[in-house]
């Protein structure tokens, strides 16, 4: 099943996509709640009316009242408009091997022994669009090609082996990046945060892992949880810059939620992200080119480009880069020493 959120009315509204055809939730099944945030709140109520409803309108029935809205007709909005967290971890070891190498220095054993992750500003969680930032955003602004998950039950101390249980369903993510910031943050050993607060962008839909099950691989060698065989694509103005797979993650989601969960509550609609694929954002594509080509030229995302992600099975995800109408800067505010 393909959930999506869209603008209807000043106001989120909750719709299962078909073949381009978006109906709404509430005029399938009367049961069914009209928006992401109730729906994952009463998942274990609901999620047996919605999928048949998604089966019937496979099967060419419209229940209830339902009629087919042109997906391209709406305003695609975040599948979880206003998520509990969300938080992103660090599963992909092509990623962080080449960003380490890039910075010769040696490849970190701890990324072998636990997943790790950082919480980012739930708020400012977007979908499909425009994203806009700031002058200092501009100081090497990137991009990272991610899958993301979003909890659909409240557990705690979960462990790997039952944690796919909790996983409502699959979006792709784009962790946007303003590596200038978070460099600089970083270096007092905090963060990264100012760095990546302004945009995290997630859709354009929500995909049920039984839409999913026919991708599914092993996990790596002692791992535990589901793995899927799923393409991963990033092209800016239509140029292809990162290839990857989800298959590639070392950590799987189950073992990222198991330690989030630990002695902590999970609880519907927190988004997790899985870390940027290897090759997945132009700070590692760009410290491999200058490794290979000390003439080598970096490439930083700019006013009026286009980012496409897409990934198997999880559609395409557009963003347009803004540059708000301002020449406010905090880099400008730092002290002098």
């Amino acid at each position: 099943m393909k959930l999506v959120s869209y603008l209807r009315e000043e106001s989120d509204q909750l719709a299962i996509l078909v073949e381009g055809q978006l109906y709404n939730t509430q005029e399938l099944h009367p049961d069914l709640p009209n928006n992401m945030g109730m729906f994952l709140m009463m998942w274990e109520d609901v999620i047996d009316i919605a999928i048949k409803a998604d089966a019937d309108l496979k099967a060419g029935k419209h229940p209830g009242s339902a009629k087919g809205i042109s997906v391209e007709s709406v305003q695609l909005l975040s599948p979880v408009p206003f998520p509990t967290s969300c938080r992103d971890g660090y599963a992909f070891r092509q990623h962080v091997a080449a960003a380490r190498r890039n910075r010769k220095v040696d490849m970190i054993p701890e990324f072998d022994q636990y997943p790790i992750f950082y919480f980012t500003n739930h708020n400012a969680i977007q979908g499909p669009g425009d994203i806009h930032c700031m002058p200092d955003h501009f100081d090497k602004l990137d991009f990272e090609l991610e899958a993301a998950i979003v909890i659909c039950k409240a557990g705690r101390n979960i462990t790997a082996a039952e944690a796919d249980d909790y996983i409502g369903g699959f979006m792709i993510m784009n962790d946007m990046s303003a590596r200038t910031l978070q460099m600089e943050e970083m270096k007092l050993n905090l963060g990264p945060a100012k760095g990546k607060d302004f945009s995290t962008v997630v859709g354009p839909m929500l995909v049920t892992p039984d839409e999913l099950e026919s991708f599914l691989i092993p996990a790596k060698p002692g791992h535990t949880g589901n793995n899927y065989n799923l393409k991963m694509t990033c092209k800016v103005n239509g140029i292809q810059v990162s290839e990857g797979n989800m298959g590639d993650m070392d950590w799987t989601f189950a073992e990222i939620v198991e330690r989030c969960a630990y002695g902590v509550n999970i609880l519907p609609g927190d988004i997790i992200g899985s870390g940027t694929v290897g090759t997945g954002c132009f700070l590692e594509l760009n410290g491999t080119g200058k490794l290979n080509d000390p003439n080598y030229t970096e490439q930083w995302l700019q006013p009026g480009d286009v980012v496409e992600m897409e990934i198997d099975g999880l559609g395409t995800l557009t963003n347009t880069i803004v540059q708000e109408d301002t020449d406010f800067s905090i880099l400008a505010l730092k002290k002098n020493v």
